[in-house]
């Protein structure tokens, strides 16, 4: 099972709730303001780029990506909550 990172920015609309329920879906666990995590198996960051790009404006930004090594610092909730979710 891998952790990916996935970061937004939503500029004109802003309109969150169609992204937060699809990350909802993959539980996943919200570590800052725009920076969320979830394990996912049998995918890559290009795919998963590809599925939230869905739930998201063609002029807003998207980053995902697999992560081996992270660390944090007064986030909303750790990665490690992944473990209890």
């Amino acid at each position: 099972m891998a952790l990916y990172f996935l970061d937004y920015d939503l500029r004109k609309q802003r309109d969150y709730q169609p992204l937060y329920d699809e990350l909802a879906r993959f539980k996943a666990v919200r570590m800052l303001e725009s920076s969320w995590c979830f394990n996912r198996v049998n995918t890559s960051a290009a795919g998963l780029r590809d599925h939230f790009k869905q739930f998201i404006h063609a002029d807003d930004g998207l980053l995902v990506a697999e992560v081996t090594d992270w660390a944090t610092y007064k986030v909303l909730k750790s990665p490690s909550a992944l473990a209890t979710a």
